[in-house]
């Protein structure tokens, strides 16, 4: 017998084949599929694993294979419905009769701004938070209720203010075989935001403070007061960057989805640059040249700051002594009369060098173009240029709240949130610790304090398929894996879109950073970055399939992806990534830096357009790079020989620092899996003894790097300062002017455009063509069902 419709209106008891069946008021939907098999629900993760890009597929990891598969996450249709609750005793033993023929049961629930906790969670009655969603799977879970192929948490459209993380832990865990899912439903946008919207705004009429301001801005800013809006808590600002420790941001104001400019001198992408140095405050920098020390200050000029009215919250943000290495400080003096400027502690890393780069930022006389704005936090009044015209009572801004994250993932496995846009808060967007198989898919996180995603231990888990755009800090952050035992993590970033990272601390916070063993970045999309877009340190990791352009463009003497300074992290691969137009300031930037001795790293497969210098290998040993494309680079290759180099800065990094850390990982461990690491005893002496040390120790060599078969058009090959050409096997390269591209090279140039004709005088030596069809952002159902660009 076939039954259709409500289950109420059948009280037979008698076995039935059941094509679909809703309970009234119980938010349980009972639908077993055809083959007892549904493959578009979230659920039906057993069914799903035989299907390419299955939820349960994602779950067991997909990562760092040498083929690798590409992780995908197909989105279901919606089911209506939610958890059980309160079925009457003839109804638990109608369906007990029928348990037999219902190969699963399915079961959802529903959170809308507009519900009400107190609701079941079903679609006709959702609940409003998603706390008490989260504490609905807890208690399905432990009454022993949930699906055996999993549950949804589906979110309706709407903004959902935090004023807290949501906490889930072990208690909220699914299974690889049922996962637990937390999406917005489709071609909705459900907004998770730390920020509160401001209105209210009105033209500035205090006469005392319009004289302040620029006489060309006067007419155009606008005020708003926080406090009569609820709003007294600012967030603190703090000295943050190259060598802090990450600092949970202050509140930062977004206009249409945009991040506006903290009012500064100069404008912004402009700078002013260290005059001098008070004299004595002179100090050796360590290459025989003088930088002015910390405490003493630094010298600037012309008379700008003397027509600032107060100096008690400004401060000043530079490169002070590299353009590697920048910090935000707050002024403790400044005195127009003798141009000099002295910072409060803690200070920044070096010294202050004359000719390096900075900017004085939150300063109201300096409010003077659109998207500018400025906090008085004694008043918690907020002045803003808005970028367009409007009348005042129009204008909408969001001011950045939350002192958490958005979400914070302790312990728990096999939990996806997809499809929501994560946004406004002051510290990271998510943060996932331990656990295994979680993954954030098909997100838009964006203007985030402090970082996109940050994960620390666990195994397995991912971002994948989402845009990361203007975060504080870095973009996502993988810590996985045991370099002890040197067993992987099987962490991974992949198709993500990572754009305007490092707003505020700018160096050594990459888009993508990966720390620890067994780390994979493929398919991301990288651009607009002062520093680097991919950091990495340990072993085994995988970057590919990467495009990578216009990073470094207010940073030098760094890499589009760069790792540095140890003999032990090896077994790491950088193969068929496109890396075009990066940037650099001072010393420039680099493709792949393989910086002070960093070495046994694969680098095959990329494409490198017009950067400057492309792989670099810093003094480091037993690199392969092989099989690439060089256009137009300066120069293609660069090995040099800085671990040989007496001065004491080198020498004391090979002699300690190189040293100490190959020495601090398990020698016999990393002898089996990478045996060029003995070679290194001719240099060190061998673990058991004698060290070569003192006098005796002499440096190492960079020795045993292999450059074939790869391609050139430009400048080849530099091998200087103490490297010497006979001790790398160089061989098999194809250098000239055409190679054969089938398109045509030029700014808007593809990775398509650089695969070689049939014909052409590289295959000769050896060279192979590149799987060019896969480089970059890869379309999937996870794009295309981001959230709206709308902001």
């Amino acid at each position: 017998m076939q039954i259709k419709g409500e289950f109420g209106r059948c009280w037979h008891p008698f076995r039935v084949r059941i094509e679909a069946v809703r309970i009234p008021g119980v938010s349980a939907s009972l639908r077993p599929p055809a083959n007892g098999c549904d493959p578009s629900g979230v659920g039906g993760a057993r069914c799903r694993a035989e299907q390419p890009g299955g939820l349960a597929a994602i779950s067991r990891g997909l990562s760092g294979s040498d083929t690798p598969g590409r992780a995908s996450l197909k989105p279901p249709a919606p089911r209506r419905g939610g958890r059980r609750r309160g079925l009457s005793s003839a109804l638990l033993a109608s369906f007990a009769l029928l348990a037999a023929s219902v190969v699963s049961v399915q079961a959802d629930l529903h959170v809308s701004p507009s519900g009400d906790d107190t609701n079941p969670g079903t679609a006709e009655r959702p609940f409003a938070t998603l706390e008490a969603a989260r504490d609905a799977v807890r208690h399905l879970k432990s009454q022993g209720d949930l699906p055996a192929d999993g549950l949804t948490v589906w979110l309706h459209e709407g903004v959902y203010f935090r004023d807290r993380a949501l906490g889930v832990t072990g208690a909220d865990s699914g299974t690889s075989d049922a996962p637990i899912v937390w999406r917005a439903m489709p071609g909705e946008t459900v907004r998770l935001t730390g920020g509160r919207t401001l209105t209210g705004f009105e033209k500035v009429s205090d006469v005392d403070l319009l004289g302040r301001l620029p006489e060309a801005a006067r007419s155009h800013i606008l005020q708003c007061n926080l406090r009569a809006l609820g709003i007294d808590d600012f967030g603190e600002m703090k000295s943050r960057g190259f060598g802090r420790p990450t600092a949970t941001s202050h509140c930062e104001l977004f206009y249409q989805g945009q991040p506006m400019t903290l009012a500064r001198w100069p404008n912004e992408g402009e700078f002013e640059k260290i005059a001098g140095i008070p004299e004595g405050a002179g100090q050796n920098d360590g290459h025989g040249r003088q930088m002015g020390d910390l405490k003493s200050g630094f010298l600037y000029e012309g008379d700008r700051p003397a027509g600032w009215r107060r100096a008690d919250d400004i401060w000043v943000h530079g490169y002070w002594a590299w353009d590697w290495a920048n910090s935000y400080e707050r002024v403790a003096s400044l005195d127009p009369a003798n141009r000099l400027i002295r910072t409060a502690p803690p200070y920044g890393q070096y010294g202050f060098r004359p000719g390096q780069r900075f900017y004085f930022l939150n300063v109201l006389e300096e409010l003077d173009q659109p998207g500018e704005w400025y906090l008085d936090r004694a008043t918690g009044r907020l002045y803003f240029w808005p970028p367009a015209e409007q009348d005042p009572g129009e204008v909408r801004c969001q001011l950045s709240l939350l002192d958490q994250p958005l979400l914070n993932l302790t312990g728990v496995s096999h939990v996806t949130f997809q499809g929501l846009v994560l946004e406004a808060t002051r510290s990271n967007a998510v943060e996932i610790r331990d656990g295994s198989g979680n993954r954030i898919a098909g997100c838009a996180i964006r203007n985030i304090g402090d970082c996109g995603v940050t994960i620390e231990g666990g195994h397995d888990h991912g971002v994948l398929g989402c845009d990361i755009l203007d975060t504080g800090d870095g973009g996502v952050s993988l810590q996985g894996g045991d370099r002890q035992t040197l067993e992987p993590g099987g962490h991974f970033v992949e198709n993500c879109h990572l754009a305007r990272q490092g707003r505020w601390s700018k160096c050594y916070v990459p888009a993508i950073h990966m720390n620890g063993v067994g780390l994979r970045a493929s398919h991301n999309l990288i651009h607009d970055h002062p520093h680097c877009a991919i950091l990495f340190g340990g072993n085994d990791h995988l970057i590919e399939f990467n495009e990578i352009h216009h990073i470094a463009l207010e940073t030098g003497d760094v890499g589009a992806i760069y790792a540095g300074r140890d003999y032990s992290m090896r077994g790491n691969r950088v193969r068929h990534n496109f890396i075009h137009h990066t940037g650099g300031v001072g010393m420039g930037s680099m493709g792949v830096y393989m910086d002070d001795c960093f070495s046994g790293t694969e680098i095959s497969g990329n494409i490198f357009y017009q950067v400057q210098r492309a792989a670099f290998l810093g003094g480091g040993r037993d690199h392969q790079v092989v099989n690439n494309i060089f256009v137009d680079c300066n120069h293609a290759v660069e090995i040099d020989g800085r671990g040989l180099d007496k001065s004491p800065v080198w020498h004391n990094q090979s002699d300690r620092t190189l040293r100490d850390r190959l020495h601090a990982m398990p020698q016999a461990l990393y002898r089996e899996r990478y045996p060029a690491i003995k070679d290194l005893d001719r240099y060190y002496g061998p673990p058991d003894g004698p060290a070569i040390t003192g006098d005796a120790f002499r440096g190492v060599p960079p020795e045993h790097n292999v450059v074939e078969r790869n391609v050139c058009v430009g400048k080849w090959l530099n091998i200087y300062w103490n490297a010497k050409a006979d001790l790398q096997r160089i061989d098999h390269n194809w250098t000239g002017d055409d190679p054969g591209f089938m398109g045509w090279i030029g700014e808007e140039s593809r990775p398509a455009d650089f695969r070689l004709e049939p014909g052409s005088p590289a295959f000769a030596v050896g060279f192979e063509n590149l799987p060019v069809e896969r480089m970059g952002l890869q379309a999937d159902t996870l794009r295309a069902g981001l959230p709206s660009e709308e902001r």
